[in-house]
């Protein structure tokens, strides 16, 4: 009688690859420090570092006599901030990013209301795509359309002078604090310009809090006899008021350091972007616009938590 062996397949031997799998799969630990080791790292040495390097320096100060930096702990460089021209820099920027921050809201807020109550499904994505759009394009590109805009050979004063309202855009360049000799060199055009880049960071958050808003709130509302009204002031917009928030937090911090737009559209009156790229670069006051690189930063960290009292982050 004969006997049959069954013959088990030889199993080939473990490759490099199968036990780096099998040694990783053990150990979870080790992948999450894998994969986000990197981008820590790169964030503690280039980004906290800076930071830190900046905060340093802005303890240093630059003597009067050689204009050589002494390298050693003072606090005389932060009390030239208190300096009238400087504290006018400060109360400029910030009041120029309250500004912005306020127009961008109301203009972004029905744009956004439209975008998640009203539109179609078409209709939305072309919005989202004419809200991205600028987007696309070089920022310095629409900073110096926006200039040709401005000037006075330009589309707005073409359009004053032909419906014969010049003199309403001269009486508002001759205002003491937001005119100039056009309005492509003034603080209302840096305003207009800072709201128009600045909207689509606006329009975004606000537009995502209201689609989470749910549907059968706003009908529950209606349906125990609230107008429309009172249904949008007690209901949507404290429902949707964190991202109002949260997209302050972008058009506000966005202001307070930018320099190309106040450059390109400015007098000579300084904001703190301005500021910083002058004392770092032309005068080589390091010290100094290292100390005025920290005002923005305190005020973020302020008005950060604020935003977050008000639930802003859970809109973001």
């Amino acid at each position: 009688m004969a006997t049959t062996t069954s013959h088990v397949p030889a199993q080939p031997p473990d490759s490099f690859w199968r036990r780096l799998s099998t040694f990783l799969y053990q150990r979870p630990w080790l992948i999450l420090l894998l994969l986000l080791g990197p981008p820590l790292l790169l964030l503690g040495v280039v980004y906290l570092g800076s930071l830190i390097t900046l905060l340093i320096n802005s303890f240093f100060y630059l003597d009067g006599f050689t204009g050589q930096i002494v390298r050693s702990f003072s606090l005389r460089t932060y009390a030239e901030l208190f300096t009238p021209a400087n504290l006018e820099i400060i109360q400029r920027t910030v009041s120029m990013a309250a500004a912005v921050t306020i127009a961008d809201s109301l203009l972004a807020f029905p744009v956004a209301y439209f975008m998640a109550r009203f539109a179609s499904t078409r209709a939305k994505t072309g919005l989202y795509l004419a809200v991205l759009l600028p987007l696309w394009s070089s920022y310095l590109v629409r900073v110096y359309s926006w200039k040709l805009i401005l000037a006075q050979e330009g589309i707005v004063s073409w359009f004053f002078h032909f419906f014969g309202i010049q003199g309403v855009l001269d009486a508002l360049l001759t205002l003491p604090r937001i005119g100039g000799t056009s309005l492509s060199v003034s603080p209302l055009g840096i305003f207009i310009v800072f709201t128009y880049t600045w909207l689509p960071y606006m329009i975004l958050p606000i537009a995502a809090a209201l689609e989470r808003v749910p549907q059968s709130v706003i009908e529950a509302s209606g349906d125990l006899g609230a107008r429309p009204g009172t249904t949008f002031w007690r209901i949507t917009l404290p429902l949707a008021f964190p991202g109002v928030v949260a997209g302050s937090i972008f058009s506000f911090s966005l202001t307070l350091g930018d320099f190309i737009i106040p450059g390109t559209l400015g007098n000579s009156s300084y904001y703190l972007g301005q500021a910083v790229l002058a004392h770092q670069g032309t005068s080589g006051n390091l010290p100094l616009a290292a100390a005025f690189t920290v005002i923005p930063i305190v005020v973020m960290l302020l008005y950060l938590s604020g935003a977050k009292r008000l639930g802003a982050f859970d809109a973001l």
